[in-house]
């Protein structure tokens, strides 16, 4: 994986019943970047999603949250990179997580889905798994049957503050992955908490 990241896909389902949950924490990353960076969203039909331009240590970088729901992530994900030509080694997918503790991120490079219904679409879209992805914890509810209530419920405030304490400190690690500096991005993101 060599490519620049040129585009950053925050997962999220569209809409206010979903806007605080869980299965939101991509979202709730973009729409960081873009405050951040002084960036605003405006909904682009052909991309089945909302879109923002920001520059990000002197490099520009594409933010794009899909409107399609979380299954369907593929189809504005990849409409995007076709546009736009994005290889999947410039694509930067950041999603919620089980598998990492609430307040935890972590940057990993290409992969399976895991059972994650977004990425399953990207990669089926795409044709390609060789994409980095921003995996926010958002911790396991300790049974396979209460996940889709849990990911699709809000967190506590404290988990709250706890995940967004982690995506701030995803921002700050995103100029070192636009320099193509992944090792320096994953030390210093791997080691924030």
């Amino acid at each position: 994986m060599a490519g620049t990241i040129r585009l950053l896909a925050g997962l999220g389902n569209p809409g206010s019943d979903y806007e605080g949950t869980r299965h939101n924490v991509g979202f709730w990353l973009a729409d960081e970047l873009a405050r951040l960076h002084g960036g605003a969203f405006r909904r682009e039909a052909k991309f089945h999603g909302q879109v923002c331009r920001v520059a990000v240590g002197g490099r520009d970088l594409w933010l794009l949250k899909p409107m399609t729901y979380m299954n369907r992530s593929g189809e504005s994900v990849g409409a995007f990179c076709q546009y736009l030509k994005v290889a999947p080694d410039e694509l930067l997918v950041a999603h919620d997580e089980l598998d990492l503790p609430v307040g935890a991120a972590r940057i990993k490079a290409g992969g399976g889905h895991a059972g994650h219904n977004g990425l399953r679409d990207i990669v089926g879209v795409l044709g390609s798994s060789d994409f980095l992805r921003i995996r926010i914890g958002i911790a396991h509810p300790g049974d396979r049957t209460r996940v889709v209530n849990y990911v699709l419920g809000r967190p506590s405030k404290e988990d709250e503050v706890a995940i967004r304490a982690a995506l701030d400190e995803a921002a700050a690690c995103l100029p070192l992955l636009l320099e193509g500096r992944l090792e320096a991005a994953q030390q210093r993101l791997h080691t924030a908490r």
